[in-house]
């Protein structure tokens, strides 16, 4: 999508808050809170609201659900269990997993211990390395999604919105904490991660696809980008980098960028933070 208005950002941020806490919001602000939440939005606009206000009050209920977080799992201990991770295979192509098991052990085994003695010898494996591999992206992404999340620019989501996890400098964006694509030329993407950006919108799965603004936050060890996995818990450089970059960027109409994906062409706004070791 292009560079919206502040009215549009107000609307989609209102859009992001729970119908519970919207009621409360409103009711904050002198604004009936009885109906659905498209009308009390629509109330609350007609009102002209500050948006700090609006941008407080989010801030307020996530950091709420980070501490929720937190009662179950500290950061220190949660990362330390992150550390114990040893390597990372995942055995099975992800999102895959069922066809494998229906190509290579449903279909193809016509005997019953031969399916038991394949399954332990083969896909026991396989299905933990996956089960491992999804655990610690999942971690790894939640603490980093956090920092991002408190930096004083950046204002979160605190209902899911399809393409919107947080807004920065105005602007809403789809926030990809991601590792570089296999076979793209490292200095290529570090002096150039515009292109790398419209790569990978261009190079997305048809069932995924979409043309929300995104934020590409991309990991990479130079030396061995295989082992750029070990880098995404490294928090200290990476909580570091990413301060370092909020601080100092902004979003304009040089972040725009056209790309064709089934033969269409699409516009939307995009950043590129590649942290490197």
């Amino acid at each position: 999508m292009p560079l919206l208005s502040l009215k549009e950002v107000l609307n989609l941020k209102l859009g992001c808050i729970s119908l519970p806490d919207l009621k409360i919001l409103s009711q904050s602000l002198g604004v009936s809170n009885v109906g659905t939440a498209t009308e009390i939005i629509k109330r609350i606009l007609e009102r002209h609201p500050d948006e700090k206000v609006i941008d407080e009050f989010i801030k307020r209920n996530y950091s709420k659900r980070i501490q929720e977080r937190r009662a179950i799992i500290s950061d220190e201990d949660l990362k330390k269990e992150l550390l114990k991770v040893k390597t990372f295979s995942w055995g099975v192509v992800q999102g895959q997993l069922d066809q494998k098991i229906q190509t290579e052990y449903v279909r193809r085994v016509v005997k019953y211990e031969d399916l038991l003695n394949n399954v332990k010898a083969k896909l026991h494996d396989d299905v933990t390395n996956y089960v491992i591999c999804t655990w610690f992206n999942h971690w790894t992404t939640v603490l980093i999604e956090e920092h991002i999340s408190n930096h004083p620019k950046v204002i979160p989501t605190i209902k899911n919105i399809k393409g919107i996890d947080i807004f920065f400098n105005g602007q809403p964006f789809d926030l990809k904490v991601t590792y570089l694509p296999r076979g793209y030329n490292p200095t290529d993407a570090i002096k150039n991660p515009t292109d790398l950006a419209i790569w990978m919108y261009e190079n997305q799965g048809a069932q995924r696809f979409g043309a929300d603004n995104r934020l590409f936050v991309v990991l990479l060890d130079k030396d061995d980008p295989e082992i750029s996995w070990e880098l995404k818990r490294d928090f200290s450089l990476v909580f570091q980098k990413i301060d370092n970059f909020f601080d100092r960027e902004t979003v304009s109409k040089r972040d725009e960028i056209v790309f064709t994906f089934g033969r269409k062409t699409y516009t939307a706004v995009t950043k590129v933070l590649i942290i490197t070791k």
